[in-house]
């Protein structure tokens, strides 16, 4: 029998596989090139992590020996333990100063901007709009701008070289109010009549209802506020004078020494003791953050 030219035709069904096969091929390929990129992008902004644990392991003659090496030559414990227990710096206290502060405002920010921020997103009063307008407009302004005027008003209170000099300007963020106002406006409508059909008053329905829906929300807020205070550096220098009450980013500026004339590997020691509980936080709350940007609509 005589085989026709549309017999050797591939059917609808195969062409359609064809094209899927191949679709699913140029997927793959992308994901692959993706994944690739991404693993160039982490592993080169883990380079210099690893070298600075490699150096703070390193005598201070190696500190910046050439080419750089990214992995340790000598294990040189020593150099963390002469970070600790140096009577000049006193590390392990401004070790807990710096968690102290960090927490302190961490507790009040999530306090402060969740109450504004379901005022804001579910109660009605007049003037809302334009007072949350210019709750925005704040965020633009630079903060070294408040800088003087803040500083007066710390010293008319007799709050200098005191933490309360760094705890109360930091209680709230506006910031925190508008990403918590986001999450809140998620949330339907019915659970607010509900509640109030049953007789709940506007903090119980803060506090039961509505505050345990946005957890990803508040542990974001809580991973930025600790992390802003955790790294200050500007405002703690300003307002403290006495050494036990000071953090570590000025503790690290003090063992650095005289124009630079501290041991290199101490250094790099102390910081890389100062980066780990941030570390630690990102790597456990991580899915906390990306779950509360996509949820409040924040795009970059």
């Amino acid at each position: 029998m005589a085989t026709t030219t549309a017999d050797l035709k591939p059917s609808a069904s195969q062409q359609a596989a064809k094209r899927s096969i191949g679709k699913r091929s140029a997927q793959g390929a992308l994901e692959l090139l993706i994944w690739i990129l991404l693993l160039i992008v982490a592993v080169g902004m883990l380079m210099p992590i690893l070298w600075m644990f490699a150096t703070s392991l390193r005598p201070p003659a190696q500190s910046f020996s050439l080419p750089p090496s990214f992995f340790p030559t000598q294990w040189r414990w020593e150099n963390y333990w002469n970070v600790i227990t140096s009577e000049r710096i006193g590390y392990p206290r401004l070790f807990w100063n710096s968690i102290y502060l960090a927490v302190t405002v961490t507790v009040l920010q999530l306090a402060t901007c969740s109450l504004a921020a379901f005022a804001f997103a579910r109660l009605r009063f007049p003037g809302r709009d334009l007072l949350f307008f210019t709750l925005l407009a704040s965020m633009m302004i630079p903060g070294v701008v408040t800088m003087v005027p803040l500083f007066m008003i710390v010293s008319r209170l007799n709050l200098t070289d005191n933490h309360l000099s760094i705890i109360l300007p930091a209680a709230t963020s506006a910031f925190g109010i508008f990403l918590l106002r986001q999450f809140f406006l998620t949330l339907p409508s019915e659970l607010s009549d509900a509640a109030k059909i049953d007789g709940a008053g506007y903090f119980t329905l803060y506090w039961r209802i509505m505050l345990p829906l946005v957890g990803p929300g508040l542990s974001t807020l809580g991973v930025f506020a600790f992390l802003g205070n955790w790294n200050s550096f500007l405002f703690p220098l300003l307002f403290l004078t006495s050494r036990d009450k000071m953090t570590l980013p000025l503790a690290l500026v003090s063992l650095a020494g005289y124009m630079g004339s501290g041991s290199q590997s101490e250094i790099l020691a102390a910081i890389f003791m100062s980066i780990l509980p941030l570390a630690l936080i990102f790597v456990f709350a991580q899915r906390f953050i990306l779950q509360g940007i996509a949820l409040s609509g924040i795009k970059g």
